[in-house]
């Protein structure tokens, strides 16, 4: 696809991966509309791209709230019609173990990083099934393939993102729109600026850059794969735990369950 003068709505832009996508789209000629909780933080990304000679439009929105989903996408269908392209980048993690961590906080997990993909879909794939194009992309995680110890609910979010995708990526075969999961291994990012991970070592040496990430989204608005994993000497990994199970289960948990018991001890 050629992205010049299409329309790419990316949520969580304010920052980290959703910001930089909009740089790489913008660099295309692409228009972008700029979703996140946090207005001011969108003015200032949507300043860095009046560079690009690009049509921008920031919504506020808390992509958790379904009401506030839907008077988005009245706003940007009202500016647009329709959109190309719909990025569901938003999303977070608090780290703890299930017993210590609250009902309140695993289910805003699922709340922003499933149901939030869930309300965006709902409301824009309309438009693009009535114009027959168009292409999701969902931003997962490694962690859509691996159950681990302290993070256990956001694994859950992303194992549900991407069972959700695969189910609609059959729906939607011969009606012209797509859709990709990218599941990236750590990012640096500030994903991890939140209390529950100050405690923990920031990155490994295989983290990503926003911009290593962006690249593949723009990758993805154009393949007809279900998922991308990044770096995609990972998928070896995932192959090797849905291949021997019994072997690498045991080993990854028992490593992670470490550094999770390490940290309660501190």
């Amino acid at each position: 696809m050629d992205f010049k003068n299409k329309v790419i709505l990316i949520t969580g832009a304010s920052s980290g991966i959703g910001k930089q996508t909009a740089i790489e789209f913008a660099k295309l000629g692409a228009n972008i509309v700029l979703v996140a909780r946090r207005k001011d933080k969108l003015e200032q990304v949507a300043n860095e791209l009046n560079d690009f000679h690009v049509s921008t439009l920031v919504c506020q929105c808390d992509v958790s709230k379904k009401d506030q989903v839907k008077e988005m996408s009245k706003i940007v269908l009202e500016k647009f019609d329709s959109i190309d392209i719909l990025v569901n980048n938003a999303g977070f993690a608090i780290y703890g173990s299930v017993s210590d961590l609250s009902i309140d906080e695993i289910e805003s997990q699922m709340k922003t990083n499933y149901f939030g993909m869930i309300y965006c879909i709902k409301n824009f794939l309309p438009s693009m099934l009535k114009k027959k194009s168009g292409h999701i992309v969902n931003i997962a995680s490694v962690a859509a393939s691996f159950g681990l110890p302290g993070i256990a609910s956001y694994c859950a979010s992303k194992f549900a993102m991407l069972g959700f995708s695969e189910g609609l990526k059959h729906e939607l075969k011969d009606t012209g729109v797509g859709i990709t999961v990218v599941s990236p291994i750590m990012v640096r990012t500030d994903f991890f600026d939140r209390p529950s991970f100050e405690k923990m070592p920031k990155y490994s040496p295989m983290s990503l850059s926003s911009k290593t990430v962006a690249k593949t989204i723009l990758k993805a608005a154009n393949s007809p794969r279900l998922e991308i994993i990044v770096p995609s000497v990972v998928r070896g990994a995932v192959w090797m735990k849905n291949t021997f199970p019994y072997f690498i289960n045991p080993i990854l948990g028992k490593s992670f369950k470490k550094q999770l018991d390490s940290i309660k001890q501190d």
